[in-house]
């Protein structure tokens, strides 16, 4: 019997095509009971800023993060899953959102610039990751010197998540919430 599974860049495999159907549906289930714009207003997103929602899946967060960043700023959505891509499009479309941009990653890598965003996000995903270097190593490349990335522990010991993001050597964990750890770009060479 053969499941629904498909490789992406780094030989890593996405979720199958149910499967993120039923994250889906979990995820609009967890969003009546924890409001996505709650704790995007704990993470701090301010008018004007670059916003990237880095593993966005069906894009619980974007609504939310799009009316906060305002028509100033601006939010990349970001995911290895081309559902989610199309969740965001749909999303978009039905919503007007005229600040969010779709972006389907291969592996690890994304087409965004170097040092475009203010503040990434990454949500309920830390744990699906295979190489945490090399995925920590994009969000670096893509941060703005002196900006911020915000990842929950995502489905692993908080041990675990910061042996990974302090492995890298690339971030430097400047607070900890129940919620989620907060870090910055460490000094590198």
């Amino acid at each position: 019997m053969m499941t629904e599974s498909r490789k992406t860049g780094r030989n890593r495999e996405a979720m199958s095509g149910i499967g993120f159907r039923l994250m889906s549906l979990m995820f609009r289930i967890r969003n009546m009971v924890n409001p996505p714009g709650e704790l995007l207003n704990e993470i701090g997103i301010d008018d004007g800023m670059v916003v990237v929602d880095y593993g966005c899946g069906p894009g619980s967060y974007i609504k939310d993060a799009s009316a906060m960043v305002g028509a100033a700023g601006m939010v990349y959505a970001v995911d290895i899953h081309e559902l989610a891509i199309a969740s965001v499009r749909k999303l978009i479309q039905k919503e007007g959102l005229k600040n969010v941009v779709p972006v389907q990653a291969n592996g690890y890598t994304s087409s965004i610039e170097d040092h475009t965003a203010d503040l990434i996000y990454a949500l309920d995903m830390f744990h699906a990751i295979g190489d945490p270097d090399a995925f920590l190593t994009e969000l670096h490349r893509i941060v703005k010197p002196g900006g911020m990335l915000v990842i929950d522990d995502g489905h692993q010991p908080r041990e675990a998540a910061k042996e990974k993001i302090l492995h890298s050597g690339l971030w430097e964990i400047t607070e900890e919430r129940d919620a989620f750890m907060r870090c910055t770009p460490a000094e590198t060479e």
